[in-house]
């Protein structure tokens, strides 16, 4: 199972073909998860509603990963931060694109990872709110992995997809590696 984090002004298209590849692909079961059961209306004008509360996962067993689109720093969104310092324990991979490693930072993870984010020191300064990162970790780069943790880029999402999708492991040789990452780069 394959936990997506999903809130008001979330990028949606930024995890887009990742759920796309997760599902059709690797044969993923993909559950979105929310603070609330209210429709979370998404940066694309989309309405999606999620499958359950952050507060209904309290074991992790099942979870392969946690995935968190990007969206609008906001440091009153806090929900997810002790979900993902339980996956981040249990070494669960938690991808976060753009400005979705927001909530890995709040939560503290990022204090022992390396990780990239498009949100930069003087967005976080015009906005007038507390840095969620902590940038001694950060690393200029489309993606960053390291060990459960990948963040991306959010104009990087093609790269964000197949780092996930390797990492779960989802192809069933080198050979549909090889097609897929062709036909990403086409679609790209």
């Amino acid at each position: 199972m394959i936990l997506c984090y999903i809130y008001e002004g979330m990028a949606d298209f930024e995890i887009t073909l990742l759920l796309h590849r997760l599902r059709n692909t690797g044969n993923k079961q993909i559950v979105t998860i929310a603070a609330t059961k209210e429709c979370v209306l998404a940066q694309s004008g989309l309405y999606i509603r999620p499958e359950k509360l952050i507060s209904e996962i309290t074991d992790i067993t099942e979870a392969e990963a946690l995935i968190i689109p990007g969206g609008q720093v906001n440091n009153e969104q806090n929900e997810v931060c002790e979900l993902v310092k339980r996956m981040s324990l249990a070494n669960k991979l938690i991808a976060a694109i753009c400005f979705g490693p927001q909530f890995l930072g709040r939560a503290g993870v990022l204090d022992h990872y390396n990780f990239t984010t498009s949100c930069s020191e003087d967005k976080i300064k015009q906005l007038g709110i507390k840095d969620p990162y902590y940038r001694p970790n950060y690393k200029e780069a489309r993606v960053v992995e390291d060990r459960n943790i990948i963040t991306a880029k959010g104009y990087a999402f093609i790269d964000f997809t197949m780092a996930v999708c390797i990492y779960l492991n989802i192809f069933e040789s080198e050979e549909q590696l090889q097609e897929q990452l062709g036909r990403m780069k086409e679609e790209g």
